[in-house]
């Protein structure tokens, strides 16, 4: 099965862009994955093809209309009715690295990206559309989003990565962040790398990476580890709950 991307964009022509080269390059010309744009402005249905509006109530700057975009987002959906919908926004959940496996795992996406203030609200309920941020920022339009929640799926489709095992130790895959990592030479501006990693120890290599990846979490993201630390609590807890059931 072909992962099918579809991009609802007032800019078709910023795609593949950086999904055309290195790996989601070659996986698309290999066909482990699809990509369709389609132009917003096509469904607006007067002769000036006016996608926005000014906003109600007043404000600076200029709303997607919930019509056009509906007509848009259903032209999608007639042709790939399985693929969730998606709106790149400042305002959705944080896409998160098990949500982006969730997509990958399934037929593809269809990606809606807004402009100026943002999108009517109303499609939102209408049209059935997930809102998704790709962090806490604000970009000039959903498209830069895009290509980057896609790279994401794109690296974890089946054969694109060369090792299967590629992913599994990365950041956010367990709920904590990677580890370092070092290469050759041994020795560089007086700085070496760790002993143990040239043990040759690999339970002692193992203990260490899990420490480091530990360490920088809890340092670097205190969220990431209290929701690290209450997962590992609640399993712990489980798992007493389970032996005294069954009497051990």
């Amino acid at each position: 099965m072909t992962f099918a991307a579809t991009i609802l964009t007032l800019y078709p022509e910023m795609f593949p862009g950086p999904l055309g080269i290195s790996l989601a390059g070659r996986a698309l010309e290999e066909n482990r994955w699809s990509l369709a744009t389609v132009q917003i402005r096509d469904f607006a249905a007067d002769k000036h093809r006016t996608v926005d509006d000014t906003p109600a109530g007043g404000g600076a700057g200029m709303v997607l209309k919930a019509d056009v975009l509906a007509s848009a987002i259903d032209h999608a959906r007639a042709a790939q009715p399985d693929a969730p919908v998606l709106a790149m926004t400042p305002r959705g959940k944080p896409i998160s690295q098990a949500r982006i496996r969730e997509l990958a795992a399934g037929p593809g996406v269809t990606i809606l990206c807004g402009r100026f203030e943002g999108f009517d609200e109303r499609i939102f309920e209408g049209r059935d559309v997930e809102e998704v941020s790709v962090g806490d920022l604000v970009l000039s339009g959903g498209e830069p989003a895009a290509l980057m929640l896609l790279d994401a799926c794109i690296r974890l489709l089946p054969g694109v990565m060369g090792a299967a095992s590629s992913g599994t130790e990365e950041s956010f895959e367990q709920g904590l962040l990677e580890y370092p990592h070092y290469t050759r030479p041994q020795e560089w501006e007086g700085r070496t790398i760790p002993e143990v990693l040239r043990s040759g120890d690999h339970a002692k290599i193992a203990a260490w990476r899990k420490a480091m990846s530990e360490d920088h979490t809890r340092l670097r993201r205190p969220d990431l580890w209290e929701r690290h630390c209450g997962v590992r609590d609640r399993s712990a807890s489980g798992a007493r709950r389970e032996n005294e059931d069954q009497g051990q």
